[in-house]
C-alpha cells in the first residue's frame, strides 16, 4: 500500500501551497486510501482527473486564433469528455462571424478518434480519398467535398474548420493557428 501512496503523496507535496479544488480532492483521495476506503479514494481520483481534464480543455482554447480583421469571435467553449464516455478527450471551439458568414473552428485532443485518424493523415493516398490535399505552414490538410478543412497536428490535435463562409476564410483561420505550439500541446 505504501508503494502506491508514495507517488501520490510526493505529487501532493510538490503541488503549490495554495489549496485549490484539485489538490483538495487529491488529498481527500489520499485520506480515503489511508483510511482503507478504496471506493471513495477511487471516486476522488476520478473527480480530480476530470478537473484536470477541464483545465487542459481550458488551455486548448488559448490556441483558438483571434478573429481576423472584420470578424468577431464568440466566447470560446470547452468540453472535457470523461474517459468512460467516448474514450475521453478535450475539445475547444469558437464561432467566427462576419455579417452572415460563419466559420466554426474546433480543436480536439486526447481522444481515441484523434489517435485513430493518425494513419489517415499520415498517408497521402488516404488523405486524398477524403478531399483535396493542401499544405499551409508545412502542415498537410484536407479540404473536404463540403468545403471543410481538416488536419491532424503533431499526431495529437485534430482541427476541423467548417461553416458557410468562403473556403479562403476557412484557410485563413487555419493559417492563423500556431502550428508549432499545437504540436507541443
Amino acid at each position: 500500500m505504501r508503494l502506491i501512496a508514495a507517488p501520490l503523496a510526493f505529487a501532493l507535496l510538490a503541488a503549490p501551497a495554495k489549496a485549490d479544488e484539485i489538490s483538495d480532492t487529491l488529498e481527500a483521495a489520499l485520506d480515503a486510501y489511508r483510511g482503507g476506503d478504496i471506493a471513495l479514494a477511487k471516486e476522488e481520483l476520478e473527480y480530480a482527473s476530470q478537473l484536470l481534464s477541464q483545465l487542459k480543455a481550458a488551455g486548448l482554447t488559448g490556441f483558438l486564433p483571434a478573429p481576423l480583421d472584420g470578424w468577431e469571435r464568440s466566447e470560446p467553449e470547452t468540453q472535457s469528455v470523461p474517459a468512460g464516455m467516448l474514450g475521453g478527450g478535450v475539445v475547444a471551439e469558437a464561432v467566427y462571424t462576419k455579417g452572415a458568414a460563419r466559420v466554426y473552428l474546433r480543436l480536439m485532443a486526447d481522444h481515441p478518434m484523434v489517435a485513430a485518424m493518425a494513419p489517415v493523415f499520415g498517408n497521402a493516398a488516404l488523405m486524398g480519398s477524403m478531399g483535396e490535399i493542401r499544405r499551409i505552414q508545412r502542415q498537410k490538410l484536407v479540404v473536404t467535398a463540403e468545403g471543410g478543412v481538416q488536419s491532424l497536428i503533431g499526431g495529437k490535435v485534430f482541427v476541423a474548420i467548417d461553416g458557410d463562409a468562403a473556403l479562403e476564410d476557412k484557410l485563413s483561420y487555419f493559417e492563423a493557428l500556431d502550428i508549432d505550439e499545437l504540436k507541443a500541446f
